[in-house]
């Protein structure tokens, strides 16, 4: 692959409309970067799980707050990557300073397509066609040459993909119009539900396979040279997962220590050993001239991302070569050296042991079974049966945007999991509540 073709302007369902004369005062990420951060699906994110439950009466990450740090991150990363680049290529060829315009667009969107719930919302809508009602609807997908696993493994970063680049009803070709670049650095996974095992993660819906081909015929993006049912990640892919492991990873630290569920004392040794020799005496000594634990926490915070951006885009600069011929495959993080991997990987146990199984994350993931699975049986009922007296009512709680009045089983289907998606956990439980009549309009 090349720097050239792989950095792109073009917008998805606007290719007709590139005028190369016309210039604006923004860069086309950054527009990318302004769309995004303006619109509905952004912002319903701030009443999105993250990790721990919302609301209350402590404040931790949700997908909003997430996702701007990670931006932030992205931004950084991009931008140490696109200086060492102009120094490793000089000519001035290549458009390498809006690389981190790019990530921190890219950054912003990677999580948009996750459902309420946090990652159990995922697992919820996966068990529903695996153990639940949703299982008798595999002949009728099947039979209907519809792709299956696209709902057995659902996959919040393929709904992402199709949330940014799906025509919705009465919305314009292309969804967001966005670059193709931007776009193609949030598909972790460039291959369908049909290669995802054995993790059953994937990056595109059958619906989205043209989009997906388009965007890799564009930007020259390769096949894996291993794998032919695959393709390589376009390479931006590598810094914005990168950026999304850096912040999630030290956030729950942080937001587990406001909890209550780990010590502060725990917290700020796991944070403290990133560092080591002189460095490490030089910030015990700076965040003990403040006694505020969140302040230590946060002074903490910034030195380790700051670390981990530097590491990891050494290891992207190190590995570039690689990173083009699609025979580098690994992330990032995982190849961070010394006392900095190993205190990462120290928080990766700590966080899988205490603070993903603990007892409100867990509470979430109980209820997000049950909330999933009446949800979306009822509607899908609804879309399946649009004649029943009772899937009428139903019908008209969906939005217009979403067809209902797909032919077939497959989009039917796509059509309920589109609207329960893009749910916010406050309104899921609530729709939940009507339909189930545990709670009823004040009369």
């Amino acid at each position: 692959m090349n720097w050239t073709q792989l950095l792109s302007g073009k917008r998805i369902g606007m290719e007709e409309y590139q005028d190369p004369v016309r210039k604006h005062e923004r860069t086309d990420f950054q527009r990318d970067y302004d769309r995004l951060i303006f619109s509905s699906p952004f912002r319903r994110m701030q009443n999105k799980t993250q990790v721990f439950p919302l609301p209350g009466h402590i404040f931790v990450h949700n997908r909003l707050t997430h996702s701007l740090e990670v931006s932030s991150v992205g931004r950084s990363l991009g931008n140490n990557v696109a200086k060492g680049l102009m120094e490793k290529y000089p000519d001035g060829s290549v458009n390498f300073p809006e690389i981190g315009s790019i990530v921190s667009a890219a950054c912003l969107a990677h999580d948009m397509g996750n459902p309420p719930f946090g990652h159990s919302g995922e697992r919820a809508i996966s068990g529903y066609f695996k153990d639940g009602h949703g299982a008798k609807l595999k002949d009728a997908i099947l039979k209907e040459g519809g792709r299956w696993d696209d709902f057995l493994h659902f996959e919040g970063n393929a709904n992402a993909f199709r949330l940014l680049t799906h025509q919705f009803v009465g919305r314009r070709k292309g969804g967001f119009a966005l670059t193709y670049s931007t776009v193609a650095s949030i598909i972790k996974y460039p291959y369908s539900s049909l290669y995802s095992l054995p993790k059953g993660k994937f990056g595109f819906f059958q619906s989205e396979e043209g989009t997906f081909q388009a965007i890799v015929d564009e930007l020259g993006i390769e096949k894996d040279p291993v794998d032919p049912n695959k393709y390589c990640r376009y390479p931006l892919v590598y810094l914005v997962e990168a950026a999304d492991d850096i912040c999630y990873q030290v956030m729950d630290i942080e937001d587990a220590c406001k909890l209550h569920i780990i010590t502060a004392k725990e917290a700020i040794e796991l944070l403290l050993n990133f560092f080591e020799g002189e460095r490490l005496q030089r910030i015990e000594k700076i965040m003990r001239m403040v006694d505020d634990i969140n302040e230590q926490l946060a002074y903490l915070r910034s030195c380790i991302i700051g670390l981990l951006v530097n590491e990891c885009s050494r290891v992207f600069l190190e590995n570039e070569e690689g990173i083009l011929k699609g025979t580098y495959k690994t992330p990032l993080i995982d190849q961070v050296e010394g006392q900095p991997f190993k205190a990462y990987s120290e928080c990766s146990k700590l966080a899988k042991k205490r603070i993903y199984c603990a007892k409100d994350v867990l509470d979430i993931e109980l209820a997000g079974y049950h909330i999933f699975s009446q949800l979306i049986d009822t509607l899908s009922k609804a879309v399946m049966n649009p004649d029943n007296s009772y899937s009428q009512l139903v019908l008209q709680r969906i939005p217009e945007q979403y067809d209902t009045k797909a032919t077939t089983t497959y989009g039917k289907i796509q059509c309920v999991l589109d609207y329960i998606s893009g749910m916010t956990d406050v309104y899921a439980l609530d729709l939940y509540r009507k339909i189930t009549g545990m709670s009823l309009p004040a009369v």
